[in-house]
């Protein structure tokens, strides 16, 4: 008989191997097993929510089936799984990652009928990019700024993504020098764009600010990665004079969690730039039919958030050339001044879950009171937009800040990135509801209240979301209360089957705010 694929999951969470600041093995484990440990816990995530089947059979711990490769597997922990083991020949065997990930490749192989070579590489791909930054994490220094901070906190990266960290197989010392998770900063390159080739859309004003151009030419920053990436298709309009080199800015920013998305603080400006590297699903290209329709997407949203208690941060423009559209594009984003209450402190929400030095989550006297601030804040906005708008915010970890008082409590949302926003003129509203709910809740608010029970045991964080969610008028929410099921992205299937990256998928999840 076969072995059969088991993952075995803690559930006490009264066991402080729950805690986010021990992800990390031992400090007298070696780097190797450290890049091994953050590196599963996206992988382990995937492989639990979307291939395994829970198996109905007396167990000291939760276990599941793997149906395609019929073996036994068991892991510690539950929102941070790690210390895989597979059974064979009668015994369990700690598993590397490189052993995981041939693992779930040949699950995959035979629970789809596909085959393929790409995302096993990038599952490497990945964990090598967390010991490399873990190495330079290391050795360099934090922001002093606890927002930058916590935008530069997400060594784990995406919770369920099987290769979070992959940056496109290349060396680390081309990517490196811009990677937020090593705490870099850096200056931008500085372009002369000559005025004739120039293509722009909305508010631009501030790229003329960073630098002075010449006669006859337009300034237009560029992320040095990008032009590294570029340099062969770049080469020609440098060589006739439709590029010219400036230097860089006098300044330096720092990437955000986004890692093409940088910021300036003296300038308080946010710019968006293309990379021609996959970074979890896509290629992270500012693609033209997005930025064709960025204007009409922004003012949507702006619209809709008018009046509300909580802040947008506007995609207000965009610049490029008509030669390399795609390549050269950065967008010009609204920075923080004007959406912040004074004297509150904003922090990206996936950080909070991630975990970092200040995280107010963590610190917090008043779990109960500070979560149902948060949610007061979080929730209102997205549904409203969504219901009286017809815009679907892509309300997730990574695209929402959350300001706090002096105190730590909740007082302001800050969303963003109009790329990914949805328009139910374009969409049908059930689609958008789905999407909503996937963004919304799967992926932002059951991150944050697993976070926050994992900190303040005993805390039940799921009463405080049913009343926050059967607050609003909206004909979904009923059935959002009672489902049994919500919608949780099939990351892990999706880059399996080749699946493009903006083609959601998503596979029943088990929902906690099911018979409150």
């Amino acid at each position: 008989m076969t072995d059969i694929l088991i993952v075995s999951v803690r559930t006490d969470r009264k066991e402080p191997e729950e805690r986010v600041d021990l992800i990390t093995p031992p400090a007298d484990d070696d780097a190797a097993r450290r890049a091994d440990a953050y590196a599963a816990v996206p992988l382990l995530n995937c492989l639990l929510r979307e291939v395994a089947q829970p198996v109905p059979e007396p167990a000291a711990h939760p276990t599941y089936r793997l149906p395609g490769t019929d073996r036994l597997l068991r892991v510690r922990g539950t929102r941070r799984p790690r210390e895989p083991e597979v059974h064979a020949a009668g015994a369990w065997h700690r598993l590397g990652h490189t052993e995981l990930v041939k693992l779930v490749a040949e699950e995959l192989r035979r629970h789809t009928g596909l085959p393929n070579h790409e995302l096993p590489a990038e599952m490497l791909d990945s964990r090598e990019a967390v010991a490399a930054l873990l190495t330079a994490r290391a050795r360099a220094t934090p922001p002093d700024d606890p927002y930058l901070r916590s935008e530069q906190a997400l060594v784990t990266g995406h919770t369920h993504h099987p290769a979070p960290k992959a940056r496109g197989g290349g060396p680390a010392a081309a990517w490196l020098p811009y990677a937020p998770e090593a705490h870099a900063r850096f200056p931008l390159a500085l372009l002369g764009l000559r005025e004739d080739t120039v293509v722009e859309e909305g508010d631009t004003a501030a790229l003329d600010g960073l630098g002075t151009a010449p006669p006859g030419y337009r300034l237009l920053p560029a992320h040095p990665w990008q032009l590294d990436l570029a340099a062969r298709d770049l080469a020609p309009a440098f060589a006739d004079g439709r590029l010219i080199r400036l230097g860089t800015t006098s300044f330096p920013v720092w990437p955000t969690a986004a890692i093409r998305t940088v910021y300036a603080p003296g300038r308080d400006l946010f710019l968006k730039f293309s990379l021609d590297v996959r970074i979890t699903n896509d290629i992270r290209r500012l693609w033209r039919h997005d930025l064709l329709r960025l204007r009409a997407t922004d003012t949507a949203v702006r619209d809709a958030f008018a009046g509300l208690d909580a802040a947008w941060q506007s995609d207000r423009g965009h610049r490029t050339a008509d030669f390399a559209y795609e390549q050269l594009a950065v967008v010009v984003r609204d920075g923080l001044r004007g959406h912040v209450p004074p004297g509150a402190t904003p922090y990206l929400a996936a950080a909070l879950v991630e975990g970092f030095d200040g995280n107010p989550l963590a610190a917090t006297a008043r779990p109960a009171a500070w979560w149902e601030a948060y949610l007061s804040r979080v929730v209102p906005p997205a549904l409203a937009a969504f219901h009286g708008h017809g815009v679907v915010l892509e309300a997730h970890l990574q695209n929402t800040l959350v300001a706090v008082d002096p105190d730590g409590m909740p007082v302001r949302v800050l969303y963003r990135d109009a790329e990914g926003v949805k328009l139910l003129s374009a969409v049908s509203r059930e689609a958008g509801w789905e999407r909503l709910v996937y963004c919304l809740v799967v992926n932002h608010l059951m991150e944050v209240a697993a976070a926050l029970a994992d900190h303040h045991p005993g805390l039940d964080p799921w009463p405080a979301l049913r009343r926050e969610l059967a607050r609003h008028d909206l004909p979904e929410i009923p059935a959002l209360l009672t489902a049994p099921t919500l919608p949780a992205k099939t990351n892990l299937l999706l880059r399996w089957t080749g699946a493009d990256g903006a083609d959601a998928r998503y596979r029943p999840l088990p929902s906690p705010l099911a018979g409150g």
